[in-house]
């Protein structure tokens, strides 16, 4: 009897979760914009007010290129972190390791008064530069995580043979290092990506007149306006996002951001 209650609620529980997504999707599809009973006819009208507004396709591409930028950056810093403190038993490298996933302990909000200070030191508040730099470090835990994981899969065996044939180790790292943690590199790149395209949180302190992003052009319109075409994008958000989770986990899984396992050194 227990056992089926716990049933009973986990799946109530699973169907409340997305309940206010399938809401603002069906929004999206009919003719008035809201979401009422019996429902409004179908129309795509707000779909293509969205493709037919140049601003919108401005800030869609706007946010998908400091996305790709944010994405790269941090899985190269990861790559790098990861390398060091997985081969390296060095004083001080688990608090290096610390540093490097400390802001998932902050809340957001306060980070995005301590970036908007730094932003204010550096020179660079308002600007695009200011906000990719906020983002990189938002998103390294995202990118060390499964870089890790995937470095702590490879046989050792296979560096130090490869080294042993001559090969130096910027070699070693290229022709067998990296097409082996493949899978983790991906994953830390999309996931970067995502994480840095719908941030929010942070970015609202960092940007200015003239720089913005399309999650923050999203709040703005729904303070001012509350226009029915945010559901249409916000809708199109979330389906790009499923579709590259999905795909994330038919190609390399999505194991790679579980607990690392612990190397056991000699």
């Amino acid at each position: 009897m227990k056992s089926a209650m716990l049933k009973i609620l986990g799946v109530v529980l699973f169907a409340f979760l997305p309940l206010p997504i399938v809401v603002v999707a069906v929004s999206s599809f009919v003719k008035n914009g809201y979401f009422t009973m019996p429902l409004a006819p179908f129309s795509l009208r707000w779909y293509e007010e969205f493709l037919r507004d140049d601003q919108w396709t401005w800030l869609l591409l706007t946010s998908a290129g400091l996305a790709v930028v944010v994405a790269l950056v941090s899985t190269l810093l990861a790559l790098l972190a990861a390398l060091v403190l997985n081969e390296k038993s060095f004083k001080g490298s688990g608090l290096v390791e610390n540093l490097v996933m400390l802001p998932l302990v902050f809340p957001n909000a306060a980070l995005g008064v301590a970036f908007l200070g730094m932003a204010g030191l550096l020179g660079i508040s308002g600007s695009y530069l200011g906000i990719v730099l906020a983002h990189c470090i938002i998103t390294l835990p995202f990118a060390y995580r499964p870089i890790l994981n995937s470095l702590r899969k490879i046989d050792g065996s296979m560096s130090e043979a490869a080294m042993s044939l001559g090969s130096t180790p910027g070699r070693v790292l290229w022709t067998v290092i990296l097409p082996l943690i493949r899978p983790g590199l991906i994953t830390a790149f999309i996931f970067c990506f995502i994480i840095s395209f719908d941030e929010a949180t942070v970015t609202i302190f960092l940007v200015g007149p003239e720089v913005t992003t399309l999650p923050i052009r999203i709040l703005t319109e729904i303070q001012e306006r509350g226009s029915p075409v945010i559901a249409a994008i916000s809708t199109f958000l979330v389906l790009i996002t499923i579709a590259i989770v999905i795909f994330l986990e038919r190609t390399v899984g999505l194991e790679l951001f579980s607990a690392p396992e612990k190397k056991s050194r000699p």
